[in-house]
């Protein structure tokens, strides 16, 4: 058999073990030791597999992820989410949909601390959803706006997804980090005026409330917000300003918010220890992952697919953008069916070559493609935000959530194609950190 076939074979065999649930460390592993065994011989594969795995925990470029994800559990335990979505819902609860958009903006500002979609959706499902029921919120619109603002985390540094977008294809990770800032702000205003049309057009969405505040209460309620503003100003403007690298940056920011926790007297010893066990989970699993993508990568090379691969693509007589844009479709479709990490090991060895051969920028490429794939957490049939709700708010039944998220679902498509349209609303401020 050729190398080509074999690399055939073992995407389509990758694309198998992920659909059966296989978990995406172990498949990558699989996959590419079997790969190296057919290309070469064992022996060969057996040492492959070693210096892999050792490469990559050996890598102290990689020491930036448990930081982050430590930083963010340590917030996240503390449970300081609900005086954040008060805080917030001070500012805009009297407004009609005031509360869906005080959602989002506290999922917004929870999702620059915890850099997880997952963590994000299920904690303010908790907070959010049942004070909106309250206020006779539409379940739709109620659901909608947590699994809207949960998409945020992919795009508000620390973003877990961009981390692993630059290990995988050696982009600056400050860069990405920053490079998030503007489309996730943007996004997030784009989610609060879709809030504030539908309920212009359907007041009966979200009645009008009585939720009076006075402005003393107002300005004491930003007390709440000060750990999280600080943190952020700390970790990403220090490495903004080049004063951290963003391993540094991810430290700092892990004892400060060990610091802010303890102060605030919201994490106790058991929560501590729950937050140190749940980041060496994580870790251990994206640590697996990265294993199996490193030896899975270099068998695709050695089966020279991602070579051929962009040749023939580049030597194709279209418009770039046209295949960036199937490119785009193909990663929606993929969100549909599989989780955002299993994407980027599956694909970046290929694609990657491909839309920088193009001449297209490789951060601002990350940008849009975790917009698009992030697009599947809140489309049916995988939907795992969707399904994360239903699990913290059993009585909105799935059905009524994805109803609910059609308009936001259209509004980050919109917001996407602008992002390709004017890459500077990417790039602007990573071009200013060179």
């Amino acid at each position: 058999m050729s190398p080509e076939f074999i690399g055939v074979i073992a995407i389509v065999g990758l694309f198998v073990l992920l659909l059966l649930r296989v978990p995406v460390g172990v498949s990558l592993l699989l996959v590419g030791f079997f790969g190296f065994w057919q290309l070469l011989d064992l022996d060969v594969a057996l040492a492959q597999l070693g210096m892999s795995a050792f490469g990559t925990a050996s890598n102290y470029g990689l020491s930036v992820m448990p930081m982050f994800i430590l930083m963010g559990m340590f917030l996240s335990y503390s449970g300081l989410a609900k005086d954040l979505f008060k805080a917030v819902n001070n500012w805009g609860g009297k407004v009609n949909g005031g509360l869906g958009m005080a959602t989002i903006g506290a999922s917004a500002i929870f999702s620059s601390i915890s850099g997880s979609v997952n963590a994000t959706t299920a904690t303010l499902a908790k907070v959010a959803i049942p004070e909106m029921k309250s206020y006779k919120y539409h379940p739709g619109l109620a659901s909608a706006c947590v699994a809207a603002g949960g998409t945020l985390g992919v795009l508000i540094p620390p973003s877990v997804i961009l981390i692993l977008y630059g290990i995988l294809t050696m982009e600056p990770v400050g860069e990405l980090l920053i490079a998030g800032v503007v489309p996730g702000l943007l996004l997030t205003i784009t989610f609060m005026a879709v809030v504030y049309i539908q309920v212009k057009r359907k007041p009966e969405l979200a009645p009008s409330t009585d939720y009076e505040v006075s402005w003393r209460e107002k300005f004491l309620s930003l007390s709440e917000i000060w750990p999280f503003a600080i943190i952020f100003l700390i970790s990403m403007g220090g490495i903004y300003m080049g004063f951290f690298t963003p391993t540094e940056a991810g430290g700092v920011g892990a004892i400060s918010a060990l610091v802010v926790a303890l102060l605030t007297k919201k994490l106790d010893f058991k929560k501590l220890l729950e937050s140190v066990d749940e980041t060496l989970r994580l870790t251990a699993m994206i640590f697996l992952i990265l294993i199996g993508a490193g030896l899975f990568s270099q068998f695709l090379a050695m089966s020279q697919i991602p070579a051929a691969a962009t040749s023939f693509v580049t030597g194709l007589d279209v418009s770039p953008f046209v295949i960036i844009a199937i490119l785009l479709v193909v990663y929606f479709l993929l969100g549909l069916f599989l989780e955002g990490i299993a994407i980027l090991v599956l694909t970046l060895p290929i694609v990657y070559p491909i839309v920088t051969g193009l001449g297209f920028d490789g951060v601002w490429f990350g940008i849009i493609m975790v917009m698009v794939f992030n697009m599947g957490v809140i489309t049916p049939p995988l939907g795992i935000s969707v399904f994360v709700i239903n699990g913290v708010v059993r009585d909105i039944p799935v059905q009524t959530i994805f109803r609910g998220v059609v308009p936001m679902l259209i509004a980050m498509v919109i917001f996407t194609a602008v992002l390709v349209m004017f890459p500077q609303i990417v790039l602007t401020l990573p071009n200013l950190m060179q």
